[in-house]
């Protein structure tokens, strides 16, 4: 009796397993569905930029023959990245290449400074262009800025800021100094300008 019961068990079980084996088998075998998200890059995928057909950046600035023409296509071309601006907000990315920022179109102070920066020192080397930190407090987040020299006076370039009332070519000045009384006077923020100097 007791041998009977171990033979049906034995085959209820072998039923039941090979049941299971043409149930799960196909599932086992089907596509795993993991979402994997792109490795953070300097241009990210979501910008609302789009990129510019024709000619690239080393085309267009060649032409340039003075910073005027870096401030018309800011003014006219460059829009201020919102989407970029507050995933970054209160910290420093690493800045899209002037080649990226060309191309999108948008991006917020630091991609401006480095596109700015690099272009003005193509256009021409006595301009001398750096970045200068705004350092602002209390609560207030650091800000980046393009400063350059022309006939022995200092000028700045402010864009991919939220900011209008400092968006812009401002100078000559005599030294930065003499733009941190426009920047303390007029950004929106408040805050005092605890130091303003050159980036090494």
């Amino acid at each position: 009796m007791k041998e009977k019961r171990g033979k049906t068990y034995f085959r209820v079980t072998l039923v039941i397993s090979v049941l299971l084996f043409y149930i799960l088998a196909p599932l086992a075998c089907a596509p795993t569905r993991v979402r994997i998200y792109p490795r953070e890059t300097q241009t990210e995928k979501t910008s609302p930029g789009k990129p510019s057909p024709g000619k690239s950046y080393t085309e267009v600035i060649s032409q340039w023959e003075s910073y005027q023409d870096l401030v018309k296509w800011m003014e006219r071309d460059f829009s201020f990245d919102a989407e970029r601006y507050k995933k970054f907000e209160g910290t420093l990315p690493a800045p899209r290449t002037p080649e990226e920022t060309f191309q999108l179109k948008s991006g917020i102070y630091i991609d401006a400074v480095e596109f700015s920066k690099k272009t003005l020192n193509q256009i021409n080397l006595s301009y001398k262009a750096q970045t200068a930190i705004i350092v602002v407090r209390p609560n207030v987040f650091n800000h980046y800025v393009c400063a350059f020299k022309k006939d022995g006076k200092v000028f700045i370039l402010d864009y991919g800021t939220p900011y209008k009332e400092i968006t812009g070519v401002h100078g000559p000045y005599h030294s930065l100094d003499e733009y941190r009384g426009f920047y303390q006077k007029h950004h929106p923020m408040g805050g005092k300008i605890e130091a303003i100097t050159y980036l090494p």
